[in-house]
């Protein structure tokens, strides 16, 4: 029997999310929250939308998780998010004390994970994060990539 690889399987959902922001006209980027096997949270970026600096996908995606459990600690989750965290968003991991971290596409502009800063391995904070990088990472990149490439055509015509 074949097994498949929860981390694709998470990243495929947050993919799905991506693509819901791409057709809302917002940045692609998604989110996913599982704890105990279980997505409690799912969100993709809704800055143009809601007229929120602050409504990365990642986010949305906490406050839902937090909602669900019913605690501002969201011990023994995993964010899944296409996108490195920004240190807005990596900063809100750190707050939550999420565990976990899965993410597909490097931020090399703005990521506070590995490319820019490294805001979750710092053993200054009270709090570091487990890190998983690269799953679905051609994938990720393509939507970015693909939705940037979309609106500079857009912006010619």
């Amino acid at each position: 029997m074949l097994e498949l690889d929860p981390h694709a399987i998470y990243m495929q959902m947050a993919l799905e999310q991506a693509e819901a922001a791409r057709n809302s006209d917002e940045v692609p980027v998604g989110a996913v929250i599982v704890y105990d096997n279980r997505v409690i949270a799912a969100a993709h970026n809704q800055r143009e939308t809601l007229h929120d600096p602050t409504a990365h996908a990642e986010m949305i995606a906490i406050t839902q998780a937090a909602e669900s459990l019913r605690s501002w600690r969201l011990n023994g989750c995993t964010l899944y998010v296409t996108l490195e965290p920004c240190p807005m968003c990596a900063g809100a991991i750190l707050q939550s004390r999420i565990p976990n971290l899965v993410y597909g596409a490097a931020d090399p502009k703005a990521g506070a994970v590995q490319s820019q800063y490294e805001l979750l391995s710092d053993d200054r904070l009270n709090h570091q994060c487990s890190i998983v990088v690269g799953i679905a990472e051609q994938r990720c990149s393509e939507i970015l990539t693909d939705f940037f490439r979309q609106k500079r055509l857009a912006g010619k015509k």
